[in-house]
């Protein structure tokens, strides 16, 4: 499976696993990578010195090579990028912020750049500050999300049509079928994130990775989109939003529901009734908690049948 992106980053399969917070830590990063992804640690959730010690135990725990991503919202960006450049990293994905801050600087130290885009627009503008590729990210995703809600499977033919750069699919994709899907659209790679929360390897809380294999479609919904949109399961804190939105809020008031901590508490800490429970619609396709190899290969597994399947018709 040779094409742009397993070239760009020498992997063996157009497939990266999504850098969650509180999820992909160095273990998952490294079986994905090891079994022929692309792994990338979560630097949302990190303190700046966590993250050294994720990178430094993932580059003992495979040869591969493997990246991080890098949500610029969240507070000690500039260390973060430091411990990237000084830790040897040389995969960036950036994601919620202008691609412009920091994409020819980690060019210049040698590092691949890729940035999360939820629109044809910022899609273009990516290209423009330079990014070796982009993740073409749609409404069915879990986690932060763009506010236009478009979906995946009309967002990534709309970008191909306007980039000369590799795109990259996600929201939606956790499956073989999906990932054929996405690349007959025109995506040259899929991320998945979700179908990669429920793994083995994955630092999700036990209580989080059996949510997801419990949710169905219509147990998610995005919302916050005052804030930053986010794809939550219905529990008890995503109620307190709805009953919040009755009383028509102010932002401050949205932010004081919030508070600190709301997604740490929920998939990492597993307080499933007060937490922040982050998870795309293609959970309802996940019915049970693998190793993050056996996932990789069976997703490659059905793509391959599939391929050939409708090859012959």
């Amino acid at each position: 499976m040779t094409n742009k992106i397993t070239e760009l980053f020498k992997i063996k399969y157009p497939v990266i696993q999504g850098g969650m917070i509180w999820v992909s830590g160095y273990k998952l990063a490294a079986a994905v990578s090891n079994a022929g992804g692309l792994g990338l640690i979560g630097a949302g959730s990190m303190y700046p010195e966590v993250l050294r010690e994720h990178i430094q135990k993932c580059k003992k725990a495979t040869s591969k090579p493997f990246g991080v991503n890098v949500p610029m919202l969240y507070p000690d960006i500039e260390k973060i990028i430091e411990i990237i450049v000084e830790e040897g990293v040389k995969i960036v994905f950036t994601s919620a912020g202008n691609p412009k801050t920091y994409t020819s600087f980690l060019k210049e130290k040698g590092i691949t750049v890729v940035h999360v885009v939820s629109s044809v627009k910022f899609a273009l503008k990516s290209e423009a500050a330079g990014v070796d590729a982009v993740v073409c990210e749609g409404f069915e995703a879990g986690g932060h999300n763009g506010r236009e809600e478009t979906t995946t499977f009309t967002l990534i033919p709309m970008v191909k049509e306007q980039l000369k750069i590799p795109v990259i699919a996600a929201g939606g994709v956790g499956t073989g079928r999906g990932m054929l899907a996405a690349m007959v659209l025109g995506a040259d790679a899929v991320q998945i994130g979700s179908r990669f929360a429920a793994t083995e390897e994955s630092s999700a809380h036990s209580n989080f990775k059996k949510t997801i294999i419990d949710v169905k479609d219509g147990d998610t919904q995005l919302t916050l989109k005052e804030l930053a949109p986010v794809r939550l399961v219905k529990n008890n804190f995503y109620n307190q939003i709805q009953e919040l939105y009755q009383q028509n809020p102010t932002l401050e008031e949205i932010k004081d529901l919030l508070g600190r901590a709301r997604a740490k508490k929920g998939m990492f800490e597993g307080d499933l009734d007060n937490g922040e429970l982050e998870i795309g619609q293609v959970a309802g396709l996940i019915h049970k908690i693998k190793p993050a190899k056996e996932v990789l290969d069976e997703i490659v597994a059905e793509f391959n049948t599939v391929k050939a399947l409708i090859a012959s018709i």
